[in-house]
C-alpha cells in the first residue's frame, strides 16, 4: 500500500516526528529538561583505593519556591499561547523551487506553549532560580585519577517543572607520600643504606592495610621488588585487588665524615678496588682545627 496512505497528516509525522500539530494540536512533549552541570572534586588517595564519599559544590538552578516552579504570580495562570496552540512550536515555509516545511520554536512563548502574563517577582517567570549546592558523592573503591561519576537528577531543573539534567563529577585524587599507583597495583619505594643494603636487615613498613615485615637479605641490589598479593587496588565493580610491590633504592651517602670515608676506603682496599686517595691537605686542616 501506499506509505504515505493516511494523507498529510503522515506526511508531516514521517519528517517531524510524533502526531502532527498542523492547524493546532497537543503539544508533543512537556516541559524541557534542565541542562547537566559539570564538577570537579578532589578524593583522598586512601578513598580511591577504598571506596567513601567526597563533596561536590555547583551553582545550578534550582526550583523557585515562592511560585512552585509555575512561572506565575500567586493567584495568576499561564494561558495557552495563541501563536502555537499550546504546541510551542511552529512551521515556517521557505520559498524555493519546492516549498520548504521547518518547525521552529515558537518566538511568542520561547516553545513552552504558554503565555504568563504576570510573572514571578522572584524568578521572573523562569519557575527556578539560581543557587549553589553541595552534594554527597559516593566513590567506590577503585577508582582512578581521571574518572567521572554521573549523578543522574542532579543537574539543573528545567523552565516551569522540567524535569533536572544530570551532575557529571570529575575525580581528581590526591597524590600519597608514600604510595604510587600503577593500574590495579600499588608501588612504595623503600629507600635504605649502603650498610643496610650489604648487611641485610628486617623492618616494619607502612601500608594501607597496616604494618607488613619486610626482610632485606644481605647484598640486596637497588631494583629489587617484593610483592605482596592481594594489598593492592580493588577492581572497580569487580572482584579481587592488585599487589603491593616494594621497590628496593639503595641510597648512596653524600656527606660522609672524614672517619667513614677512612673505614669506607679500607673496606675498599680489603675488596682490592680502587678508590680516590684520601685528600691529605684537606685531612690535616681537618685535624689542625680540633687540636
Amino acid at each position: 500500500g501506499d506509505v504515505f496512505g493516511g494523507g498529510i497528516n503522515d506526511i508531516f509525522e514521517a519528517f517531524f516526528g510524533g502526531g502532527s500539530s498542523f492547524g493546532g494540536g497537543q503539544r508533543a512533549s512537556g516541559p524541557a529538561r534542565g541542562p547537566d552541570l559539570e564538577s570537579t572534586a578532589q578524593v583522598a588517595f586512601e578513598t580511591a583505593v577504598f571506596g567513601g564519599t567526597t563533596s561536590a559544590t555547583v551553582t545550578t538552578y534550582v526550583v523557585c519556591e515562592k511560585c512552585e516552579a509555575s512561572g506565575c504570580q500567586k493567584g495568576s495562570h499561564a494561558s495557552t499561547c495563541g501563536e502555537c496552540r499550546g504546541s510551542g512550536q511552529v512551521r515556517r515555509t521557505r520559498q524555493s523551487f519546492i516549498n520548504m516545511v521547518t518547525v521552529v520554536a515558537c518566538p511568542t512563548c520561547n516553545g513552552q506553549g504558554r503565555r504568563i502574563e504576570h510573572p514571578c517577582e522572584v524568578c521572573a517567570g523562569d519557575g527556578r532560580r539560581k543557587d549553589q549546592r553541595t552534594f554527597e558523592v559516593g566513590i567506590p573503591a577503585g577508582v582512578d585519577d581521571g574518572t567521572t561519576l554521573r549523578l543522574s537528577g542532579l543537574g539543573a531543573v528545567g523552565l516551569r517543572g522540567g524535569p533536572s539534567g544530570d551532575l557529571y563529577v570529575h575525580l581528581q585524587v590526591v597524590p600519597h607520600d608514600e604510595f604510587l599507583r600503577d593500574g590495579l597495583d600499588l608501588v612504595h619505594p623503600l629507600h635504605i643504606s649502603f650498610a643496610q643494603a650489604a648487611l641485610g636487615m628486617n623492618l616494619d613498613i607502612a601500608t594501607l592495610d597496616g604494618e607488613e615485615k619486610v626482610e632485606i637479605g644481605a647484598g640486596t641490589q637497588t631494583g629489587k621488588v617484593m610483592r605482596f598479593r592481594g594489598k593492592g587496588v580493588p577492581r572497580v565493580q569487580g572482584r579481587g585487588r592488585g599487589d603491593l610491590r616494594v621497590h628496593v633504592i639503595v641510597e648512596t651517602p653524600e656527606d660522609l665524615t672524614p672517619e667513614q670515608a677512612d673505614l669506607l676506603r679500607k673496606f675498599a682496599e680489603l675488596r682490592g678496588e680502587i678508590v680516590a686517595p684520601a685528600d691529605a691537605g684537606l685531612l690535616s686542616r681537618i685535624k689542625s682545627a680540633f687540636r
